[in-house]
């Protein structure tokens, strides 16, 4: 028979054993509450919703004959500002969204291009169509993070009063512009100025 008798571990060892199991535990509560929340989780909040768009003053696409993005311009109108690159995929996709928008000549159809070479936006918007009024090339990417931009393509709401009226991550489709977009617009057309 042992006269050794186990001594229990100290309680930081214990504690220490126990600490992924409380982590695991407080994350799976934080992900269910999500869940259960019924918020839609795929959006993505903008802290710019309601604030003055930022002050830009983008150079025009070259060969556009367009003038580049200002935003001292969105004084009185309605504006959408498109973030694009003609290497995003995603922005191929919406491009037949954008030309069906750009037949409403109630708000301007503007245009940041993002990343891009300008004889590849050229080509772009010269294979696809054009569907804006205004386009300024953010060459370097400074101007998109201004704005918030999570990545492309995105698009804004700017109203009469030259706030961000509302924020869209990721390409439009028919579905997303008539449930979420034009909605969005109309009100911003009708607030006053």
């Amino acid at each position: 028979m042992s006269s050794e008798t186990e001594t229990p571990p100290p309680a930081g060892r214990r504690l220490f054993v126990l600490l992924p199991l409380l982590i695991f535990l407080g994350l799976a509560g934080l992900f269910l509450s999500q869940l259960l929340s019924g918020r839609d989780v795929s959006e993505v909040p903008s802290a710019l919703i309601g604030m003055p768009a930022p002050q830009t003053k983008l150079p025009a696409l070259e060969g556009s004959n367009l003038p580049g993005l200002d935003s001292k311009a969105f004084a009185g109108k309605v504006t959408l500002v498109n973030v694009f690159a003609s290497w995003c995929a995603p922005c191929r996709e919406e491009h037949p969204v954008l030309l069906a928008l750009a037949q409403d000549k109630r708000f301007v159809m503007a245009a940041l291009n993002y990343k891009d070479r300008p004889e590849n936006a050229r080509r772009f918007l010269g294979d696809l169509g054009n569907p804006f009024q205004v386009i300024g090339v953010d060459e370097a990417g400074g101007t998109a993070i201004d704005w918030g931009v999570y990545g492309v393509p995105e698009t804004f709401v700017i109203g009469k009063d030259g706030k961000i009226a509302y924020k869209h991550v990721g390409p439009l489709t028919s579905e997303t512009v008539r449930d979420l977009l034009l909605p969005q617009i109309e009100k911003a057309l009708a607030a006053p100025n």
